[in-house]
């Protein structure tokens, strides 16, 4: 099968219906940055909450400002919103290709860590870099979890969409793609987080399972320039055409 590493988003939306699950490599190994973060969120200290998650006025922070053990979940993939999940647009998908979605997306959340799109999360805000009390993120999630990723992902080939940030979770240590996106020569840097939400969206739409499967998938407005292979790293490089 086909494993894509995606990245989250700084907006989320609200609500959900789901009901808790075990998610990817196990509840028991974050315990101890969730109970930290939950520990901030509902601790009323309004500079504390507000420096983790990354506003000036209490206000903003106020949906977010719960305890996520006791909140509505939805389920990764629908959860975010942003310019990549703008593009994908899951909603216009019909139920095969969201459960591919779901089955195998791997999106490296900034609280959850490396987690299924159908895994099931709160809403919650931790602004990208900071601190969850005395945790590193990153740090945290990429010690505990890099082998048990390493044996999850084995069989799989593996297609990397994440944002360069997102390396400092997890690296595979075996032959994995990326993809680079030039418009006009020049490397596309904001706007690749659109070309990420439509290449994941033309995955799902086709029913992808390898990675030869996915050399031979036509994406609109995207031509093959060149691909480079460097170690283990196989990276394709695009050409906007529109």
């Amino acid at each position: 099968m086909l494993k894509i590493l995606f990245s989250p988003s700084e907006g989320k939306n609200s609500g959900g219906e789901e009901t808790p699950k075990e998610l990817l490599c196990s509840n028991e190994a974050r315990q101890t940055i969730l109970e930290q973060y939950n520990k901030i969120a509902t601790s009323g200290d309004e500079d504390t909450i507000k420096e983790l998650f990354g506003f000036k006025k209490m206000s903003d922070c106020e949906a977010y400002a719960n305890d996520i053990f006791n909140s509505p979940l939805m389920s990764a993939i629908e959860r975010y919103q942003g310019v990549a999940y703008d593009y994908l647009d899951i909603s216009s998908l019909d139920a095969a290709q969201v459960e591919y979605l779901k089955t195998n997306t791997i999106i490296f959340s900034n609280l959850y860590g490396p987690i299924l799109g159908g895994d099931t999360i709160a809403n919650y805000k931790v602004k990208q870099g900071n601190n969850i009390g005395s945790i590193v993120p990153d740090k945290f999630y990429k010690d505990r979890f890099s082998y048990q990723l390493d044996l999850y992902l084995n069989n799989d080939d593996i297609l990397d969409l994440r944002a360069g940030y997102y390396d400092k979770f997890y690296k595979s240590n075996k032959t994995y793609t990326t993809m680079k996106f030039l418009k006009g020569g020049k490397t596309v840097s904001h706007w690749a987080k659109a070309y990420r939400g439509l290449v994941l969206r033309a995955l799902a739409k086709s029913n992808i399972n390898s990675i030869e499967e996915f050399k031979s998938l036509e994406i609109q407005g995207l031509n093959v320039k060149e691909i480079k292979v460097i170690k283990n790293k196989t990276e394709i490089v695009y050409d906007i055409t529109q």
